[in-house]
């Protein structure tokens, strides 16, 4: 998050009180789902929480947490998908 940011809401000097200035940076930008859990719940009692995740949806955020929620190639997801391919009868399971 800009220093901007945490002006505009008041916490220039308060970045104890955003996780994300604390936190490592890692860690919003995992791709193991326990950690991008543990980001999103970091996010739950943040101030900035709002604003975070407006301005990251008008931006389109290609990847990371913010504001709480999970973006890839910009848009909101609920789950990072596995690596690697999907498995071949994954078709045939979901008819």
């Amino acid at each position: 998050m800009a220093q901007t940011e945490f002006a505009e809401v008041g916490f220039r000097e308060r970045t104890d009180v955003v996780p994300c200035a604390g936190a490592e940076g890692d860690l919003w930008f995992a791709s193991n789902p326990t950690a991008i859990e543990r980001a999103k719940s970091l996010c739950r009692e943040c101030p900035l929480r709002d604003s975070c995740l407006a301005n990251a949806i008008d931006r389109q955020e290609p990847w990371g947490v913010w504001g709480g929620q999970l973006f890839e190639n910009g848009v909101v997801i609920a789950q990072k998908r596995r690596p690697g391919r999907p498995r071949k009868d994954a078709t045939q399971l979901a008819s």
